[in-house]
């Protein structure tokens, strides 16, 4: 009886650490969010792993539709090119801190989540004088002690309603993938880079996007940063 007990304590503190890893709705290992309110049709589209050379595309076809989102940076990125993370400020886009390097969470300790937050944070505010509010885990993985991390630098941990999979999925997928997901409050996951790597291929992306914002105005949907999108203006 004894080993029963213990072995399923066991499974339940194991089910609690995957949860408050990978969970989108935990909050164990930091202050978290996955959506926003669903008391009007407001979506927030959010884009990690930017900037990179294909951004300038993505920020020209969110012009013509008259959106605005939120890129979720990495400190590499932003520092090899940055004069496309001042061109998503300037166009009036939210920007997130997506961690310096894009490594990997799971089975890190305290001094390195500081150090990957510091360093994107001062990257993103040196290059383009904003100071993120939102952070996102690299692969939405969170672990003990990232929430001391993000409390030092005031940053709100931000996952997703939905995310694309626009790494793997065709177009098509990858809109009908968010479309599926697409409600009021909802906060939508895609990518403008792979990780830190130069010249990525996100041509499945821009087209899913292409395709996706239409869609999603013709069912009356606005769009918001996700800052906008949690704190609603009156």
């Amino acid at each position: 009886m004894l080993m029963e007990i213990l072995a399923g304590a066991s499974c339940g503190a194991a089910g609690l650490m995957a949860y408050g890893v990978r969970g989108r709705s935990a909050r164990l290992f930091g202050a978290s969010v996955w959506r926003g309110p669903d008391s009007r049709p407001s979506i927030a589209l959010t884009f990690d792993d930017g900037p990179s050379e294909s951004t300038p595309a993505l920020l020209e076809l969110l012009e013509q539709n008259g959106v605005r989102a939120t890129f979720f940076q990495c400190g590499v990125n932003v520092r090899r090119l940055p004069e496309i993370a001042r061109q998503v400020a300037a166009a009036g886009h939210e920007i997130g801190n997506h961690s310096h390097t894009h490594p990997r969470f799971w089975f890190r300790w305290r001094r390195f989540f500081q150090d990957e937050l510091e360093r994107a944070q001062a990257a993103i505010r040196e290059t383009t004088g904003v100071a993120p509010r939102l952070f996102r885990a690299p692969d939405g993985t969170r672990w003990p002690g990232l929430g001391v991390a993000q409390e030092e630098q005031k940053l709100l941990g931000v996952m997703w309603t939905v995310i694309g999979r626009d790494w793997a999925l065709p177009a098509e997928r990858i809109t009908r993938r968010l479309l599926g997901g697409a409600r009021n409050g909802a906060i939508l996951c895609l990518h403008d880079g792979c990780r830190v790597e130069p010249q990525p291929d996100v041509r499945r992306m821009l087209e899913a996007v292409r395709r996706l914002l239409p869609a999603l105005q013709a069912r009356g949907f606005g769009f918001e940063t996700v800052s906008e999108l949690l704190c609603p203006r009156n």
